[in-house]
């Protein structure tokens, strides 16, 4: 019987579950949704209840196994990818003892700043390896945050898990944290974890950082492995839940985006821009050295066997989003007759920190910047403006990669967004200067079932998987017309870049409006 695998990848309000052949044809996918709880008093909250993931997983099984018509017993492995940094405090048995700190999860901004300044003032490397800056979405910050607001539970907590640790853990019986196998790529990204200073930073930098760190090095122990390794197998509890058959093969799990770049057909040379409401941009390299201002340059974490590069931008999507709501619209309906609109009509330049900056500067406390307007602009202008603000701020970010010596021969558009907005990859391509891939379909989730299917043995290795799975492109050229008006704008993008974000505070800005004119009216 040939086997059939399952890629899952676990999104911000949805799970999804694709069933793959052993030719590496999706055979179907499905998808069931689970509540994010936000607290109107407290908008940096978010978080959500692990048995609801679970639950959700188990009804997306049922209804991806239902519409292939596949057989549960012919699932041969799974693999499961998650947001991150996405973060369960948990006691004895590995038992939650609240819901997950959620990647949008904001409260931890305080214990971030503490954990990067003694970071600096230590001179602890690690903190160049993540652009600078500790992010208060990463993992130590949030330990912390909840040490400090749960004193009664201090005593009952025995470490902190990811959630793709998390979730693999749950399906295979771990119950012991010196069992559980960690993903180097969240491990690698979020907290700090590198074989150069063997492993996480030392213990007593972080009780420097609190003394509520005391012993908190043990205590996120197991080992840390690459996705080409075996988490454990899959508990009959958990089969029958899920409808499958027990036993078969879990690897170690991975974040979605990192994963979704391999699944858009990612090799050495690449550039994966994953863009959804926020973009994760994604590299491998066979070799390369610390880049300032990425935030994370990891071994092993998105191809077991090269160099993980991440980069990107704190919100993309969500500013679209945010103009069409403010306009009191849906985006769908914004964006009509995009298509119509040329390189730099609109006057406009925008600056996209909207929810501050990722990459290069690190600084969260900066904000959204629009230039140029007049009484007649519109909504669907300052649309079409950010879409050319969030190519600009990508183009900076790759030529600082490309500064590092991390080698971009391809760009792949993948994420949500791509696939349904044309507009998007043409100015990204005229912006780069350079073709733009995007694999025709929703490539969600196809990194999962390439780890499951090197762990079903189905394929020899990653190459092959891609070879099988992934999706052909659909290539958006530049436009030789549009590429010299994005120079000149991209040439005041930059500046101002640099002006407003502190690198060169003392930027003429005397010039900008005039020539934002100027070109609108070429």
């Amino acid at each position: 019987m040939a086997k059939v695998v399952a890629g899952v990848d676990f999104g911000t309000l949805s799970v999804r579950v694709t069933l793959f052949s052993d030719a590496g044809q999706a055979l179907g996918h499905a998808s069931a949704e689970y509540p994010l709880h936000r607290r109107r008093d407290d908008p940096d909250h978010a978080t959500q209840s692990h048995d609801d993931q679970m639950a959700a997983l188990g009804a997306a099984f049922a209804k991806a196994l239902a519409e292939s018509h596949v057989r549960g017993n012919d699932v041969g492995a799974l693999a499961i990818d998650t947001t991150g940094s996405s973060v369960v405090m948990v006691g004895a048995g590995l038992k939650p003892l609240d819901e997950y700190y959620l990647w949008c999860d904001h409260r931890a901004k305080a214990e971030a700043q503490e954990i990067t300044a003694r970071a600096h003032q230590d001179g602890i490397e690690a903190i160049d390896w993540c652009g600078g800056v500790y992010s208060h979405e990463w993992g130590f910050a949030k330990v912390l945050h909840w040490l400090r607001h749960n004193p009664a539970r201090r005593g009952d907590f025995v470490t902190a898990l990811e959630h793709c640790d998390m979730v693999a853990a749950t399906l295979t019986g771990v119950t012991e944290p010196s069992s559980v196998k960690r993903s180097v790529c969240a491990m690698g990204h979020k907290w700090m974890w590198n074989p150069r200073w063997h492993g996480l930073p030392a213990q007593d930098y972080l009780s420097r950082v609190d003394p509520l760190f005391d012993g908190i090095r043990a205590k996120i122990g197991g080992t840390f492995c690459t996705s080409d390794e075996i988490s454990g197998s899959l508990t009959p509890l958990w089969a029958e839940r899920l409808g499958l058959k027990a036993g078969i093969p879990i690897p170690v799990g991975a974040f979605d985006a990192h994963w979704d770049a391999l699944g858009a057909g990612c090799r050495v040379g690449d550039v994966v821009n994953v863009i959804g409401t926020s973009t994760c941009i994604i590299a491998i390299a066979r070799d390369v050295g610390l880049v300032k201002g990425l935030c994370g340059i990891v071994p092993g974490s998105v191809d077991p066997k090269l160099m993980g590069i991440e980069a990107g931008l704190s919100a993309t999507g969500d500013i679209f989003d945010a103009i069409a709501r403010r306009a009191n619209t849906r985006i769908a309906e914004l964006a009509q007759g995009l298509e119509k609109y040329r390189a730099g009509q609109t006057g406009l330049l925008r600056l996209t920190w909207d929810n501050g900056d990722r990459t290069v500067l690190v600084r969260p406390d900066l904000g959204g910047v629009t230039l140029g307007w007049n009484l007649l602009h519109t909504a669907q202008d300052e649309l079409f403006a950010a879409i050319e603000g969030t190519a600009f701020h990508t183009r900076l970010i790759l030529e600082r990669m490309a500064e590092g010596g991390v080698p971009i021969e391809r760009i792949i558009n993948s994420g949500g967004i791509p696939q349904h907005n044309p507009v998007l990859n043409q100015i990204y391509a005229n912006v780069l200067g350079k073709p733009v891939l995007v694999p025709a379909g929703v490539p969600t989730g196809f990194g999962a079932g390439i780890f499951a299917s090197l762990a079903a043995g189905v394929q020899p290795d990653l190459g092959a998987a891609q070879q099988a799975m992934c999706l052909p492109f659909k290539v958006y050229r530049p436009e030789p017309a549009s590429q010299p008006v994005y120079e000149r704008l991209y040439a005041i993008f930059r500046s101002l870049y640099r002006g407003f974000g502190g690198v060169e505070p003392q930027t003429d800005l005397s010039r900008v409006l005039p020539e934002l004119r100027r070109i609108a009216q070429e």
